[in-house]
């Protein structure tokens, strides 16, 4: 379906396109689940360093966020000091070959 198939919505949130914009729009998501693909699991200290400027209190948020809506998984061990990993779901997944095809349009135009 394409986005000729929704035009009588009106609003584009109410639309496929709308919905994937909902879990993965925004600054830092699609970061988060870039480095994901290539490094999970992923421990919270490591994931700030690899994304730096981005501030603990956003991170936090955007994690939560992705976790709400099934793109994280968070695996909490119970020892001193805490450790949490994140991980990517099969829902989050299946975005993978899209996020590809992102790096390689980027690839292809980032000089022109």
């Amino acid at each position: 379906m394409g986005m000729a198939d929704y035009k009588e919505k009106g609003n584009v949130r109410e639309t496929p396109f709308g919905y994937t914009l909902s879990v993965v729009g925004g600054k830092w998501k699609m970061l988060i689940l870039y480095l994901l693909a290539e490094n999970q699991p992923v421990r919270f200290n490591e994931m700030k360093r690899k994304l730096e400027p981005i501030t603990f209190k956003m991170l936090s948020s955007q994690l939560k966020e992705l976790e709400a809506d099934g793109m994280v998984r968070r695996k909490e061990y119970p020892q001193i000091p805490p450790k949490v990993e994140y991980s990517l779901t099969p829902k989050a997944e299946t975005l993978l070959p899209v996020l590809e095809q992102l790096c390689e349009w980027g690839e292809k135009n980032r000089h022109n």
